[in-house]
């Protein structure tokens, strides 16, 4: 038996109706969408002179570049280590890395805003880690998220696509910021960006339409070299963000790894809680809306919405939690990128075992690994995010007492840049609507605690008892 028919036996490529070549495409797709995040985290996560408020990780003797580079080789490390658990022990297509959100979260609101020492922020991401193995080791993880109702657990497939075409169009320079509107239309026959973006968006979805295998890929790398070729032979500047930046590696992350052990040291046990309630809160359902909206894509679900063995996706996140915090990096959650991967036919953990060996793969090149321009790489987002919006045909719309949660959760996670929020929106709605209704036979006890635990995170996590620690 050849390595190929190995590897396929160990996964059960077949029986999963793939093939090795397809999980291995999938898997460099969702890689080739999700490495923004080697350079994103680490200029999120440490200090920005530009603003008093983010001052993330600040370490004596090193400039911001030195800690960013450290920063790159954590991300990568908790990335693949997060992944390669997903891969072998849940044999699931979905790719992990520290997360969008709970990284500005820890350096914006943590350590800029409450002034909480970066190490005791890395001291609570350990801890809520900690905190998830055990829970999903007890199963009440899997238990908490299949009381999800059943009309929220299939608009997130359909809330998610809309905010990954929103993150990507965003990229491209086609939606901007407007005073007026808070959103709108950018100056695309103006700007090199948004001209090159628009072309390699189309040209992406008619080789989509047209069934041409690899075609987010090849999309991509089309755009790229349009983006480079009109920077270095055509008119446009140099400095028209045509082209990306690079980082430099360093592969010394000792002053990174382990400084979670110095943050339990004075530390106020109140404020500490919170901080751990806030990043467990938002990890918990945004892991648990990405596995289920990725997996309405994939179509994992049941008749129930629920996704079967859960359990080992998330213990595969919680692993990642805790090795990404012992490390020196944030909250590692479950990626919406995975979704990519997913369209192109990743049935398997082959596919995110292709992405963190990817990952590993560039600790050796990481400059390359980052050289793929964000408005290039996020023409995949706004793909995928069109084609997810068709699971909204699974909810029955003729019952209002579903189109109300439903509704809430597919709008509220783009206008709220938060998978998390959208999913509280449509919890905490259900219980309401149904007992108005008429129908409080359809709620569970689980479903008013679980409404009543958004509430409190609300109050928590918009300031209510936050900004009092300030």
């Amino acid at each position: 038996m050849g390595l190929a028919e190995s590897v396929a036996g160990y996964f059960d490529v077949q029986e999963h109706g793939s093939s090795v070549r397809t999980e291995l495409l999938a898997g460099l797709t969702t890689f080739l969408t999700m490495s923004y995040i080697i350079v994103v985290n680490p200029a999120i996560m440490t200090d920005n002179p530009n603003t008093e408020l983010v001052e993330g990780i600040v370490i004596e003797g090193f400039s911001t570049g030195e800690i960013q580079s450290m920063l790159a080789i954590v991300t990568i490390l908790a990335a693949a280590t997060a992944t390669f658990v997903m891969a072998v022990y849940a044999n699931r297509p979905f790719a992990q890395a520290p997360g969008l959100g709970l990284n500005a979260f820890f350096a914006i609101t943590v350590v800029g805003i409450l002034g909480v020492p970066w190490q005791t922020a890395l001291a609570a991401v350990v801890v809520e880690g900690i905190i998830f193995i055990i829970l999903t080791a007890i199963g009440a993880r899997e238990y908490v998220i299949n009381l999800f109702p059943k009309p929220v657990k299939f608009a997130v497939g359909t809330g998610i696509g809309l905010f990954l075409a929103l993150i990507g169009l965003q990229a491209m320079g086609i939606v901007v910021d407007d005073p007026g509107t808070m959103v709108g239309l950018g100056s695309i026959a103006s700007d090199p960006v948004a001209i090159v973006s628009v072309l390699g968006l189309f040209f992406t979805l008619a080789l989509y339409a047209r069934g041409v295998p690899g075609s987010i890929i090849i999309g991509i790398v089309v755009t790229t070299i349009v983006g480079w070729a009109a920077t270095a032979f055509g008119p446009v500047a140099a400095d028209a963000g045509l082209v990306a930046g690079s980082t430099s590696a360093t592969y010394d992350i000792t002053p990174l790894a382990g400084a979670f052990v110095s943050g339990f040291g004075n530390v106020e046990a109140f404020s500490f809680a919170l901080i751990v309630f806030t990043f467990f809160f938002v990890d918990f359902f945004d892991t648990a809306g990405t596995l289920v909206g990725v997996g309405q894509a994939g179509d994992f679900l049941d008749e129930n919405g629920d996704l079967p063995d859960i359990d080992k996706p998330l213990m595969a996140d919680a692993v990642g939690t805790t090795v990404g915090g012992m490390l020196g990096t944030s909250t590692v959650t479950t990626f919406i990128e995975s979704a990519t991967g997913v369209e192109e036919g990743g049935r398997t953990g082959l596919t995110a075992l292709t992405v963190a060996a990817l990952f590993v793969a560039s600790l050796a090149i990481v400059p390359l690994a980052t050289s793929i321009p964000q408005y290039a790489s996020h023409i995949a987002l706004v793909v995928i995010g069109v084609v997810m919006i068709q699971n909204v045909v699974d909810i029955d719309w003729s019952e209002l007492t579903n189109v109300i949660p439903a509704g809430l959760t597919i709008l509220v996670m783009p206008f709220t840049y938060s998978i998390a929020y959208g999913i509280a929106a449509g919890i905490a709605s259900y219980p309401i609507v149904k007992f108005a209704a008429g129908e409080s036979e359809d709620v569970r006890v689980g479903h008013w605690v679980l409404a009543a635990a958004f509430v409190v995170y609300f109050v928590v996590r918009t300031g209510g008892v936050l900004a009092a620690q300030v």
